[in-house]
């Protein structure tokens, strides 16, 4: 039983840290109506920032978050407002052009990256925390992923509040309901876009900085989790930041459970058989049970 509930836990930590990941990309997807297939590769850029913070600063990835987030949100403002918005506000052959582009521009971060700090696999210790365990009785928990869970529920629910609380945060739920209607009573719709790209991606940063003391950090890294942010957004519904945190707990202990009880190679099946499930029986997500 101790192993069964070690497993669940595990689970939830790792899954709370796939929320704030995947809440960028739920933001973005339903406000632009676009899947950003740049997500992982801006991960990665923000994971080196705190890496290169690390190896020149001492800076641990707590402390370069700080750094790595203002950082990706303006990377992200730039990226949607003079690359992304020129290809939404056309008419073009392909409509899937502007997913084509964020494949493009993921590409390129991604060997910008590969160039400069080689294709390496690095570390980025935590003195006092990376390798750490903390005990409840007889069940062991990994204390950054702790730490990365706390940080990912405290940026889900600031967000949750800044969407629903705030003038701005409502100019955003009123352009992914009706771009049009938004306009027609005086929101910017098109600086909300950039804005809402450039949340999504400082979000993005938040949770690759938390996941960094626990993973290893190579180039590559940012293509699994464009996929883990894409079934979690999916699984909660897009543009419910609800949604995204049930979403990311679900294929979290979904994951653990099934490296626990399976094999640990195949713990990604389980995420994909989640994710054929929920578009086969309840195509809008979670968030059409929990709501918003």
């Amino acid at each position: 039983m101790e192993f069964f509930f070690e497993s669940l836990i595990e689970g939830l930590l790792l899954g709370g840290i796939y929320a704030v990941v995947a809440v960028g990309m739920t933001l973005i997807m339903g406000v632009m109506k676009i899947i950003n297939l740049a997500h992982g590769a801006i991960m990665v850029v923000a994971m080196y920032i705190c890496y290169a913070l690390f190896v020149t600063l001492g800076l641990n990835p707590y402390i370069g978050i700080f750094v790595a987030m203002p950082a990706l949100f303006g990377i992200g403002y730039l990226l949607q407002r003079y690359s992304i918005r020129r290809v939404t506000e056309v008419i073009t052959v392909l409509p899937e052009t502007q997913v084509l582009l964020t494949l493009a521009i993921g590409m390129a971060l991604i060997e910008i990256m590969r160039f400069i700090f080689t294709s390496n696999y690095q570390t980025v210790p935590v003195p006092g925390v990376s390798g750490k365990t903390l005990y409840l009785g007889e069940i062991s928990m990994n204390v950054p992923m702790i730490i990365g869970f706390v940080v990912a529920i405290g940026l889900i629910m600031g967000l949750h509040l800044f969407i629903t609380r705030t003038d701005l945060g409502k100019s955003i739920r009123a352009t992914a309901q009706d771009p049009d209607a938004a306009k027609y009573m005086g929101v910017n719709t098109r600086n909300v876009t950039c804005l809402t790209f450039a949340i999504g991606s400082m979000l993005a940063a938040a949770g690759a900085c938390l996941l960094l003391p626990a993973y290893y950090l190579f180039p590559d890294v940012g293509h699994a989790f464009t996929l883990k942010a894409f079934i979690v957004t999916i699984l909660g519904g897009m543009g419910s930041t609800v949604g995204a945190l049930s979403g990311g707990l679900v294929l979290g202990v979904a994951e653990s459970l099934g490296a626990s009880y399976w094999q640990m190679g195949y713990k990604d099946v389980i995420g994909f058989v989640i994710f054929i499930l929920v578009l086969l029986f309840l195509p809008g997500g979670l968030k059409t049970v929990i709501g918003r």
